[in-house]
């Protein structure tokens, strides 16, 4: 586990494919951060319409309802605001144009610190695969960081929009297939756990799921009891 070595508070920018991924790829490390008063924003590539179910079947329905759900479940975590960028739920592809548009959407909101996901983990614990989204995900977020954000030879007609470039100065990297950084957010799984239950569309009967999180909780803990949220921590040179 490692310590923090922030000494201003940080403007974090969360960058990931659907509603509920904050909460659960690194919804502990949001609280924590937010209860030291950093400020924390979602920039959410779908609306994840797309992850039906016998009781939510219509997407068009499901992606208000998941909409709702989403903000209440930051709310929690203490983040108030998500900028939704309306891909469609299933399908993202990293394109230059869905580059451009967070080279725009990262220079506009000017984070010192971006967050997504790792787009090499193909394999999640040796049970399931790593949904296309999430990877696919990360890697629009990674093109855009470097070089393109902080250079203002890419994409030049975004000058013209007042869009100048803009120094990250980390990025983190949740899902790691080779983490680099261990939080101990022990103190914050339990508010992690309010925020998922935001979450109602997706996770099923409350009480079968809340078992499943509290094994996962035993199964990641380290010999002395904490809890960790991993990752692959980039920081840059200034």
């Amino acid at each position: 586990m490692q310590n923090l070595d922030w000494v201003n508070n940080k403007k974090i920018l969360v960058i990931l494919a659907h509603p509920d991924d904050p909460e659960f790829f690194l919804g502990a490390t949001i609280a924590s951060w937010t209860a030291a008063g950093h400020t924390v924003e979602y920039a959410l590539l779908t609306h994840g319409e797309n992850g039906v179910s016998p009781e939510h079947s219509e997407p068009k329905v499901l992606a208000r309802l998941r909409e709702s759900e989403q903000q209440e479940a930051a709310a929690v975590l203490g983040v108030r605001d998500i900028t939704w960028l309306d891909y469609p739920d299933g399908y993202l592809v990293p394109t230059l144009d869905s580059r451009k548009r967070l080279v725009a959407l990262i220079r506009a909101k000017k984070p010192d610190i971006v967050v997504s996901c790792d787009p090499t983990n193909y394999y999640m614990h040796g049970t399931y695969l790593n949904h296309p989204d999430h990877r696919a995900a990360g890697q629009m977020v990674v093109d855009a960081v470097f070089p393109a954000v902080g250079n203002p030879a890419f994409f030049p007609e975004l000058l013209e929009e007042g869009l100048t470039p803009h120094a990250v100065s980390e990025l983190w990297l949740s899902l790691p297939a080779k983490p680099n950084f261990q939080l101990d957010v022990t103190s914050y799984w339990e508010r992690r756990t309010q925020a998922l239950l935001c979450h109602a569309s997706q996770i099923g009967e409350p009480q079968e799921f809340l078992a499943h999180q509290e094994q996962r909780r035993i199964e990641n803990q380290t010999p002395d009891g904490r809890y960790c949220e991993a990752f692959q921590r980039i920081q840059f040179r200034k």
